[in-house]
């Protein structure tokens, strides 16, 4: 499985009047790590394609909890 979170640290100046955030994260999708889809990709039931979004599990990629690092 493909780690879909990343991290980064960005600079945190110490004139700034705001606390800083420390560490923010972004989502990154499962599609930029496939360059094509390969033949005879395992598939999900269609009532799990409908509640997914996704006919193929590979690239299914969930909603990020807001707040959560």
């Amino acid at each position: 499985m493909i780690d879909q979170v990343r991290f980064y640290y960005p600079y945190v100046s110490p004139l700034d009047p705001c606390p800083p955030m420390r560490v923010k994260s972004y989502n990154v999708p499962p599609q930029l790590f496939i360059p094509f889809q390969p033949a005879n990709l395992p598939q999900n039931t269609p009532q799990d394609a409908l509640k997914l979004g996704t006919l193929w599990p590979l690239f299914y990629s969930p909603y990020p909890i807001p707040g959560s690092p």
